[in-house]
């Protein structure tokens, strides 16, 4: 599997564009940078084919300073398919940069949130850094903390032991 995922990105969730207009706000005056995951939009409810931006990935190791954010790549899990990137401006500008285009050459979808990060501070770009529409939906997303519910008996079970010390 590719890094980048097919299929049209059709929108961003709510909740993940929420996460990023936070996320740029507590980075500031740095800039911010994730890659975004999409999922299937049917998985949410949506009657469009194509996907639906979910999640936020903060990479381990991102360097950022008032100007720049960079991503090490090396720290991008293997299972992780992104459809595109969401950085910050805290200058407020909407604008890539060339430094942006440059990274633009991958993914469907790429989101620039300039200070102060209000719901309407963001901009979509295609790969050439034209604006897109990217509409926000607002749909239940599964509960990510639901992963780390889970006991001692969850894990003998699903390592087929039968509870008994050795």
């Amino acid at each position: 599997m590719g890094l980048f995922r097919s299929g049209d990105v059709i929108g961003i969730a709510d909740d993940a564009l929420t996460f990023a207009l936070e996320a740029s706000r507590e980075t500031h005056p740095d800039e911010y940078m994730g890659l975004l995951r999409g999922e299937p939009a049917a998985e949410y409810g949506l009657d469009h084919d194509g996907l639906l931006v979910t999640d936020v990935l903060i990479v381990p190791g991102t360097e950022s300073n008032p100007v720049s954010a960079t991503v090490k790549t090396s720290m991008i899990p293997n299972d992780f398919s992104s459809v595109g990137s969401i950085h910050s401006h805290p200058n407020g500008v909407l604008q890539p940069s060339q430094a942006d285009l440059a990274t633009f050459t991958k993914g469907q979808v790429h989101i620039i949130i300039g200070h102060p990060y209000g719901e309407n501070d963001w901009v979509a770009l295609d790969r050439e850094g034209k604006r897109r529409s990217l509409p926000v939906y607002d749909v239940e997303l599964d509960d990510g903390e639901e992963f780390f519910d889970f006991t001692q008996e969850d894990i003998d079970a699903e390592l087929g032991l039968d509870g008994e010390e050795p």
